[in-house]
């Protein structure tokens, strides 16, 4: 029994400023679509979490929304909600993009970092974007200014070295149990995920002015009696008209748009056949009123 292999497991927070890459690390380690992903900054606003589960360890991944200096109250929570999860975890995976350099933001998350006890993994992503020869510099200007436990280059959208780091952190965390079941990949409730797709192709296809103001309601998701087809009602919520009449788009063309990927997405998701419908509300300047927040999943006694 003596060498029998240990089962490890714990909680492991990825952190960076936005868009550099933690959504595509979350969903090729979980192997399926959780997080959603956009090269638009702020496009995760919950704390997500997908669960990797092998033989002798279990992985829970939290991926926080980029951090930046806040502009609104949803900026606010979503700061202290990257923030709060420091303490909560096992390991810091703090995520950089080498193709940008070290920025202002990059410095802004190393503060924030500099008393905390729990141990910080410097993940470079995106090393399939520059030489190799590039690489030694950069490494030496993040470890010149922070102590790291680990320094790891990856790049989370070919895949190059994660096997490598997934290694790393098993062999960081603590022994424990299995918290969730095998084939649990995140503790999200489906409603919210489907949320989640929807509002990532909207993001995706429309324009600039419209992203951080756009927020989604599922209001029912219902199975058909003696069909296999599941039913799902949803609202896309933006703070102005303007941005109403651009997620419609001409007769309604980008709504469609919108509607046929997301649909897509949801079915892989449920494993059936989905009939979506999409409406859009305006609900002005919903990100300032603690009410609305609440009502799109932004609780105070979360964080």
């Amino acid at each position: 029994m003596e060498n029998q292999t240990k089962h490890k497991s714990g909680f492991v927070s990825i952190i960076g400023r936005p868009n550099v890459g933690k959504s595509t690390f979350l969903n090729r380690v979980i192997g399926q679509k959780i997080a959603i992903m956009s090269d638009k900054p702020q496009t995760t606003r919950n704390k997500i979490q997908g669960v990797m589960t092998t033989n002798d360890s279990q992985m829970i991944f939290i991926d926080t929304p980029g951090i930046h200096k806040p502009k609104h109250k949803l900026g606010d929570f979503m700061i202290k909600m990257a923030t709060n999860t420091f303490r909560e975890v096992d390991l810091i995976l703090f995520m950089v993009n080498v193709d940008e350099g070290l920025g202002r933001g990059d410095e802004y998350i190393m503060d924030l970092l500099k008393d905390v006890k729990t141990p910080v993994f410097l993940v470079l992503n995106k090393i399939d974007t520059v030489h190799p020869d590039e690489l030694l510099p950069i490494i030496d200007n993040y470890r010149s200014r922070q102590e790291f436990k680990e320094i790891v280059p990856i790049s989370a959208l070919e895949g190059n070295n994660v096997d490598t780091l997934l290694e790393q952190i098993k062999e960081n965390l603590p022994e424990g149990p299995q918290y969730y079941p095998a084939d649990q990949i995140t503790d999200h409730p489906e409603r919210f995920i489907i949320s989640e797709l929807i509002r990532e192709k909207a993001l995706h296809l429309t324009r600039e002015e419209v992203p951080h103001s756009i927020a989604v309601s599922i209001d029912k998701i219902q199975k058909e009696e003696g069909k296999e087809i599941i039913n799902v009602m949803a609202t896309i919520i933006v703070e102005r008209d303007s941005q109403k009449g651009i997620v419609i788009g001409k007769r309604g063309a980008m709504m469609k748009e919108i509607g046929q990927r997301a649909r897509q997405d949801i079915e892989n998701l449920l494993g059936s056949k989905v009939y979506l419908e999409l409406w859009v509300k305006v609900q002005k300047d919903w990100r300032n009123k603690m009410s609305n927040l609440r009502d799109f999943g932004f609780k105070e006694d979360d964080y």
